[in-house]
């Protein structure tokens, strides 16, 4: 089945901890042996490993932060020093589309014909050489982004999708283990996502942000990385009533394979052991079950977000690995068409909504 993931940092992975992410992951892990660095030698992601798996298209982020406390390669000391490493982001998958790496969509219609390709291809037989991985970038968090106006710039040069935050209290909202709620510059700056007609990804806000964006914001919304609070008690999954609000507002929540999020009593110490992708169903299952259909139940695996295989589900070892789910959810009674749509269908339909 085509796939469709939300939520990849492959820009970051390259850019900032100089990931070759052209490489499969098993090459990867092959180069990067010796290399005393976090998540070195475990990578799940590389570009042919998505096309192996049949990944059609990928939600690809640009991320930085600016909250005041910085972090290597994560959060930065001023606005612009996160301006200037987001932007280098952005060319990075701009160069790899030049490259013929990747296919950037940027509107519906190339989404559309991105995913006609894939479909021919599979109708052919699956034989011959398979279409590349489309790629729709995205903010995960809006610190690089130094003044609201500024976002138009940003939108010129082919983002697409907008999250407000990450972890701590961020220039534009409240993130993750975060009390605060949006800033008076988040506030502008919904008002000029509605003025470029971009999306909001409710992804990591704060209780109170996730509270006013929704208030304030008239355009569609999702989760491009969310899992279930009554799952896994914390607040950087989503709260029934959060997940419903969404569902009214047909939006999607793309379950994330973090283990850390996927099972309630999960500690570092533990590593992936006794963590499959039915811990990830179980996720997909609940949003299902508070919607009464498979309309919102979607992918946003972040598999290679600052952590890789030592805290994915057990039984991935690469990103193809997310085709081991069609047998999962068909397993659980799961109809053919829900499971196209939670693995392709839902994100299909509202980018295709959302992108110009």
């Amino acid at each position: 089945m085509l796939i469709i993931d939300a939520h990849l940092d492959i820009a970051w992975n390259a850019v900032q901890i100089q990931r070759d992410v052209t490489l499969s992951a098993h090459d990867m892990r092959r180069q990067e042996s010796g290399r005393d660095e976090p998540n070195c030698g475990v990578a799940t992601v590389g570009l042919p490993d998505l096309r192996r798996g049949r990944v059609a298209v990928v939600v690809g982020t640009v991320f930085g932060r600016c909250s005041g406390r910085p972090v290597r390669n994560v959060d930065f000391h001023t606005p612009q020093h996160c301006h200037a490493i987001c932007w280098g982001q952005v060319e990075y998958y701009r160069a790899l589309d030049r490259a013929q790496r990747i296919k950037l969509i940027t509107t519906a219609e190339s989404l559309q014909r991105h995913m006609a390709t894939w479909r021919r291809w599979e109708a052919a037989g699956a034989s011959g050489e398979r279409p590349l991985t489309g790629v729709i970038i995205s903010l995960e968090g809006v610190d690089p982004v130094v003044d609201p106006q500024e976002l138009h710039a940003w939108h010129d040069a082919g983002v697409r999708l907008v999250g407000l935050a990450h972890y701590g209290r961020g220039r534009y909202a409240g993130g993750t283990g975060s009390s605060h709620a949006l800033t008076d510059r988040g506030r502008e700056l919904l008002e000029v996502m509605g003025e470029c007609g971009m999306a909001l990804d409710v992804s990591h806000t704060s209780d109170a942000s996730f509270d006013e964006a929704t208030a304030r914001f008239s355009g569609r919304m999702f989760a491009s990385h969310n899992n279930c609070r009554v799952l896994v008690p914390h607040q950087r999954q989503l709260a029934d009533d959060q997940i419903q609000t969404l569902i009214d507002r047909d939006g999607v929540i793309g379950t994330a394979f973090d283990c850390w999020m996927l099972r309630a009593d999960w500690s570092k110490s533990d590593g992936n052991a006794g963590i499959t992708l039915e811990h990830v169903a179980n996720h997909i299952d609940h949003i299902c079950q508070l919607a009464g259909n498979s309309r919102h139940a979607a992918i946003g695996s972040d598999l290679d977000g600052g952590f890789d295989q030592e805290q994915s589900p057990a039984d991935v070892d690469t990103i193809a690995d997310l085709q081991k789910l069609v047998g999962i959810l068909l397993g659980r009674g799961h109809s053919d068409d829900d499971v196209a749509a939670i693995l392709h269908g839902n994100w299909e339909r509202l980018l295709s909504d959302v992108l110009p």
